[in-house]
């Protein structure tokens, strides 16, 4: 199974809070899920802790490299920039990553939110989400029992999943 790429400065356990979800399913493939998560206006119809979604310098509505977006989750108001964008092709992985901030000197929040989608044998879809984050916000973030970031990140996995298969017709 295939890894995220990391930037060196978000390489996880070096950075104040580090989160990582997976789901693998059957029935799916990386083709039902992608457009779900390619197109940021699509998050709120399945992932409640999303909202408020734009896109800067008339780009939009689907994210490719270098794009900068808008939106707000956990709270935060949080702009972003892609930094990672590769497409499904068959027999590789799709891979989305984006350089997401909010706050300025000690509220500062930086984050690499990063996806890694992959056909699996047997008819089924390895979907990986993982954040690394940087600065008082996440170090916080980091000492919360039980950890938002982790059950936030796992809801927007169950819904990904969840709305790929209502688009396929599967309960």
């Amino acid at each position: 199974m295939n890894a995220i790429n990391w930037p060196k400065d978000y390489e996880p356990g070096f950075t104040d809070n580090f989160v990582s979800n997976e789901v693998i399913v059957a029935g799916l493939s990386v083709q039902d899920v992608w457009p779900l998560l390619s197109k940021p206006a699509q998050w709120p119809t399945y992932y409640s802790n999303a909202s408020d979604v734009r896109f800067h310098d008339g780009k939009g509505p689907q994210l490719e490299n270098g794009v900068r977006f808008f939106f707000k989750t956990f709270g935060f108001p949080v702009e972003s920039q892609v930094t990672q964008y590769v497409a499904p092709v068959n027999g590789q992985a799709a891979r989305l990553s984006w350089h997401g901030w909010d706050g300025e000197g000690e509220t500062r929040l930086d984050v690499i939110h990063a996806w890694l989608l992959e056909d699996l044998s047997g008819g089924r879809v390895r979907i990986l989400t993982q954040e690394s984050q940087k600065g008082r916000p996440a170090q916080a973030l980091a000492r919360t029992k039980p950890n938002p970031m982790i059950n936030g990140h796992q809801d927007w996995l169950d819904g990904l999943v969840a709305a790929a298969r209502a688009a396929k017709g599967q309960q």
